[in-house]
C-alpha cells in the first residue's frame, strides 16, 4: 500500500537545528513504528511514516528530548531559521550562532502559524515562506518583520519598525491570538494593535532590507569552513534517508563532539564543525554506505513535495534531459508544482494544469520570479499549456535568459554602489584639526543635534565636540 501525506509524523525541529542525540532518538522510534527510512521537509522538519499512530509511544519519546510533532494535518507548524547557512553563506555580521540559540529558546508556544527567522545574506533559506517573517536588520539583533497569510500571489507585508529578537517570540504569540484571519484582520490593523498590546523593544527603520541576489550555491560535499574546520552537505535524491546510515552518522558526530546537525529546506542537511583530524573518519563512513556526494547542481535546486511521486518523476526526467544538453543551471531553482497547494519560493516554476478531459496529454505551465530572485515574490508565465517533451528547451532558453540578466544586474548593482557610497560620501565632514567627523546619519547628540540634519543646516555656532573648531574648519569627505 502506498504511503500518504496523511500516513506521515511530523516532528519539528526548532530552527532546523538538532543535537545528533536527539536526532538518533527520533530515528530509531522511527525504526519502532516499522519504517527503514526518514523524510526532511521543505519547513526543515522530520517525517516518517507510520500506518498506526500510536501517541502514547510517540509522547513517551518526544517527550524526553522537548521536541514537538503533529499527526493531525497541519495545525501546528515548525520554526524555519538560517542558522543552516551559517559558515556556508555569506551572513550578516552581528548574526553569530548563539543569537539564532536564544532568540529560538524564547519560543515557548507551539506556533499555528508559520515562522521564519532568517538572516538576508544568505541565499539557501528563502526569506518569505513564513506567514511571520523575522529578517536580520543591520542592526545588532533588531529585526524586520513581514507578513503575509495568504501564501498563494501576495507580497508580504512589511511593518515600518525593526524589533528586538528577544520580543519575536512574544510578537508572534500576539499575532496568533488576534486570530486574523478569523477576524478578517488587515495588516495595519495588526501593526497598530501590536504597537498598543505590546511591550516590545522597537527601532526605526533607518536601511532598508536589501534582498540577496538569489543565486543557490552549490552545498554538497566536503566544504572547508573557518578555522581549520569542514562543513558536510549531504543530499538524497528520493528524499529517504535511510535509519541505518543516519544512526552511524549521528554516532559518529557524538565520537568526535559535533553538538549540531542541520536540516536545509531543499530536503538534505548539513553536518557543520568537522575537525581536520577526523576527517578520515567521516570520507570511510561515506563510503562504507556507497554515499555519492558528487550530485549535479541540477539536481540539488529544487523544490518538491513529500511523497508526490509525479513531481519526482518529472524532475528526474527534466534532469536528465538538461544534462545530455550540459546545460547549466548554477544559481537557479525550480519547483515542480502538481495538483498540491504549495508555497512557491524558487526563481522557476514549472506548473501542472488541470484537465478537463482525461483523454488530453498533460500539459504544463512555466513560471519565473522577478529578476529571477523568489524574494521579490512576483511570478511572470514564460510559456503556457505546453507539452511535458517541450519543457527541456524552453528551460534552457529560459536559463540563457537568466545569465543575460545578470551582466545587467551586475552593472545596475555596481552603479547604485557607486551612487550609495557617493551619497555617504555627501554626508560626512571632518575636522581640519583633530579629525573628528561629522556624520548626517548620526548627528550629534551631545550637542543636541538629531539624526537626519545635514551640515549645512547646522547652526554657524556648531563647532567641533572634541577640540572646539568652529563649524567653518571642517571639510567634506571626498
Amino acid at each position: 500500500m502506498a504511503i500518504q501525506k496523511r500516513d506521515l509524523v511530523r516532528v519539528f525541529v526548532k530552527g532546523g537545528i538538532i543535537s545528533p542525540g536527539d536526532l538518533l532518538k527520533i530515528i530509531e522510534t522511527a525504526k519502532e513504528f516499522g519504517t527503514d527510512y526518514v523524510h526532511f521537509g521543505s519547513r526543515q522538519d522530520i517525517l516518517f511514516p507510520v500506518i498506526e499512530k500510536n501517541k502514547e509511544k510517540l509522547n513517551e519519546t518526544f517527550n524526553s528530548i522537548q521536541t514537538e510533532y503533529d499527526v493531525d494535518g497541519e495545525e501546528y507548524q515548525n520554526i524555519v531559521s538560517s542558522y543552516v547557512a551559517h559558515d556556508v553563506m555569506p551572513k550578516t555580521s552581528w548574526l553569530a550562532p548563539h543569537i539564532y540559540h536564544y532568540v529560538l529558546d524564547t519560543f515557548k508556544h507551539r506556533p499555528k502559524f508559520k515562522i521564519n527567522i532568517v538572516d538576508p545574506a544568505q541565499s539557501l533559506v528563502p526569506l518569505f515562506t513564513g506567514n511571520i517573517n523575522f529578517i536580520a536588520s543591520s542592526s545588532d539583533n533588531y529585526w524586520f518583520l513581514y507578513l503575509r497569510f495568504s501564501e498563494i500571489g501576495e507580497k508580504p507585508f512589511g511593518l515600518p519598525i525593526l524589533i528586538y529578537g528577544f520580543d519575536l517570540a512574544k510578537v508572534s504569540k500576539a499575532i496568533e491570538d488576534m486570530k486574523p484571519l478569523e477576524n478578517n484582520m488587515g495588516y495595519e490593523e495588526i501593526y497598530k494593535k501590536l504597537l498598543v498590546d505590546v511591550p516590545m523593544n522597537t527601532q526605526p527603520i533607518e536601511n532598508e532590507l536589501i534582498f540577496p541576489d538569489g543565486n543557490f550555491p552549490y552545498y554538497e560535499g566536503m566544504n572547508r569552513e573557518a578555522a581549520d574546520k569542514y562543513w558536510l552537505g549531504l543530499y538524497w535524491r528520493n528524499n529517504q534517508f535511510t535509519i541505518k546510515f543516519l544512526k552511524e552518522l549521528c554516532n559518529l558526530c557524538m565520537e568526535t563532539k559535533i553538538g549540531k546537525v542541520s536540516l536545509t529546506p531543499w530536503k538534505s542537511f548539513i553536518v557543520h564543525g568537522i575537525l581536520e583530524k577526523d576527517r578520515l573518519s567521516w570520507e570511510k563512513l561515506m563510503g562504507k554506505f556507497g554515499i555519492n556526494m558528487r550530485h549535479s547542481a541540477l539536481e540539488l535546486n529544487w523544490h518538491l513535495p513529500v511523497l508526490d511521486d509525479e513531481a519526482l518523476e518529472l524532475k528526474n526526467f527534466l534532469v536528465r534531459a538538461l544534462d545530455q544538453q550540459d546545460i547549466s543551471t548554477y544559481g537557479l531553482t525550480f519547483t515542480v508544482k502538481t495538483s498540491r497547494k504549495i508555497v512557491l519560493f524558487t526563481s522557476v516554476v514549472i506548473e501542472k494544469n488541470v484537465k478537463t478531459n482525461e483523454n488530453e496529454p498533460d500539459t504544463f505551465n512555466i513560471l519565473y520570479s522577478k529578476d529571477f530572485n523568489p524574494n521579490l515574490s512576483e511570478y511572470f508565465y514564460y510559456a503556457k499549456k505546453v507539452t511535458r517533451e517541450i519543457l527541456p528547451p524552453l528551460l534552457i532558453e529560459l536559463s540563457h535568459m537568466y545569465y543575460d540578466q545578470l551582466d545587467v544586474n551586475l552593472k545596475k548593482n555596481n552603479k547604485k554602489d557607486a551612487e550609495r557610497q557617493q551619497s555617504i560620501s555627501d554626508s560626512i565632514y571632518q575636522c581640519g584639526n583633530c579629525m573628528t567627523v561629522y556624520d548626517q546619519q548620526y548627528g550629534d547628540e551631545a550637542a543636541g543635534i538629531e539624526r537626519g540634519v545635514s551640515f549645512e543646516d547646522l547652526p554657524e555656532t556648531y563647532s567641533c565636540p572634541l577640540c572646539g573648531s568652529p563649524k567653518t574648519e571642517f571639510e567634506k569627505v571626498s
